[in-house]
């Protein structure tokens, strides 16, 4: 089973049951011969996913890393549609999880920190 390989955890994180069953759909997607948008989601990981009661029905919030964000805006409408027949009766949203950076950033292999122009 190669899903296991489109969660990002850190190390010694165990993915939850929900997380798996996001990954395994991603990648019954990625494997499916008829989808369009099969190389894009090849890219595609995620970081972690949770249930969120929202008025009377659950949302499904899929954290993925900022890395693969733009990838994933690109197919965001198709790629939630099939999601959404996976989960049923669920909505389905993406979030980026960026990650913030501390003063000692540089043992991170960066050479300048990244900073809001707001």
């Amino acid at each position: 089973l190669n899903a296991r390989k489109k969660i990002v955890k850190d190390k010694g994180v165990a993915p939850t049951e929900l997380e798996e069953e996001v990954a395994k759909a991603l990648f019954d997607i990625e494997v499916t011969p008829s989808s369009d948008i099969k190389a894009d989601v090849r890219d595609i990981k995620i970081s972690g996913a949770q249930d969120v009661e929202v008025k009377n029905r659950v949302a499904l919030v899929v954290h993925v890393p900022f890395r693969v964000w733009k990838n994933v805006c690109k197919i965001q409408g198709r790629l939630i549609r099939e999601l959404e027949k996976k989960f049923n009766k669920k909505h389905v949203i993406f979030v980026a999880s960026r990650t913030i950076l501390d003063k000692n950033f540089r043992r991170k292999g960066l050479k300048v920190r990244p900073r809001s122009r707001t």
